[in-house]
This record gives structure tokens, sequence and C-alpha cells, in this order.
């Protein structure tokens, strides 16, 4: 799960910094998947570290009466921008100090590589897999790192236009496990009715979608 809307009044690139919480809208949200949640054969709920992520599955973890577990390799990628706003013209890349950071769009070289964000995700969905051996399980991350472990399961280029990222606020990306093989991948939105109208038709589609993989 990718956790709720955040209060940022100063639309920066707030990446792992602390302090960056959900807004109001974020913790209906959260509230809202968990009530979605209710009647799911959940019994482990685990969250990256950041606020945010663990603001958001809270409600989960209570409604299933589970302790809410932490797990690092679920946290925000790394990024150089953190702290400042990222668009044409803004000051971060008017200064030229920071476009040596913008040479390589494929690692990426502003921050944490794609494939150092597949193998950590990885684990932690395998860690989650253990946990919760014959259940479910919830992990609450972030869009960037969700999206790289799909595409790495889904076995597409890890490097992409983060307009076509198919993750938004508070969306369900689910891994189905036979043994320790994914065999299915499914995305859905339960609280789309809920996302702010500029975000409506970006970071994913309404309809619920899966992709199946043959033995």
């Amino acid at each position: 799960m990718r956790h709720g809307e955040v209060h940022n009044p100063e639309g920066v690139l707030y990446g792992r910094l602390p302090g960056y919480r959900l807004s109001e809208l974020g913790r209906e949200m959260a509230e809202r998947v968990a009530e979605d949640l209710a009647g799911r054969d959940i019994t482990h709920v685990v969250a990256s570290p950041l606020e945010r992520a663990q603001e958001t599955a809270t409600p989960i973890a209570r409604s299933h009466g589970l302790d809410l577990a932490s797990d690092d390799r679920l946290i925000e990628a790394e990024n150089i921008f953190e702290g400042k706003t990222f668009g044409v013209g803004d000051g971060s890349l008017r200064n030229p100090s920071y476009w040596k950071y913008l040479t390589n769009p494929f690692k990426p070289s502003w921050g944490e590589p794609y494939l150092e964000q597949a193998v950590r995700m990885m684990g932690a969905l395998a860690a989650a897999r253990d946990a919760a051996r014959g259940h479910e399980a919830v992990c609450v991350s972030h869009q960037l790192p969700i999206w790289i472990v799909r595409s790495f399961v889904e076995r597409r280029r890890l490097w992409h236009d983060p307009r076509n990222r198919q993750c938004s606020l508070a969306s369900l990306t689910s891994f189905t496990y036979e043994g320790d093989r994914i065999v299915s991948v499914g995305y859905r939105e339960p609280v789309r009715d809920l996302l702010p109208a500029h975000l409506v038709g970006k970071g994913g589609k309404s309809k619920p979608v899966g992709k199946s993989f043959g033995a």
C-alpha cells in the first residue's frame, strides 16, 4: 500500500525527511482503506519507518488486533533534492551545482539506484510473506519503491516516466505468492473518490487491474 496524502504546504520533495505527517485527508484515506480491508485474512502489518507510512498503517493494524511492525527496506527512495521544490524553472534546477546529479536518468544519478530499490523491496515482501505464511500481509511504503518493485516483478525496465506510474495515494498493489514464487500482481484504488482533483487521472487507472505469470 502507498501511504495517504501528506501535509506539505510548501510543496517540497520531502523524501526521507522526518516530520512529514498525513494531512486530515490522508488520515481519512487511511481509515477508509482499513475499513476496505476489514474482512481480509490479514495477520501481519508492516510499514516504512517514516511517519506518513506509520500513520497510514496504524488503522489497518488496529482493526485486525495486530501490532504494527517496521521494516527499513520499505522506506522512500533516497533523493538529492529532498527538502527542495523540483519543477521547471524553480531554484533547484537553475542552480548549476545540481546539474551533475541529472546526468543519468537510467540509474538514476540523483538518488538511490533503481536496482537497489528493487532488491530491498523484494526482501521486504519476502519477509512479510514469511510472517503471514498462508494468510495476508499489508506493507505500507512509498510510490517510487512500490512502482519499481512492481516493474521488476513484471519484467519491465526500471527507468520510466514518473507521470506513468500506476500508484495513487492509498492505493493497493498486491503480490500473490504460491510458495515462495510471485504468481500474480494486482492493483486497485479503494479511495479514488478522495483523491484531490489535480491528481485524478494521474498515478493509475480507476479500475482494478492484474497480471498473472505462467508456471
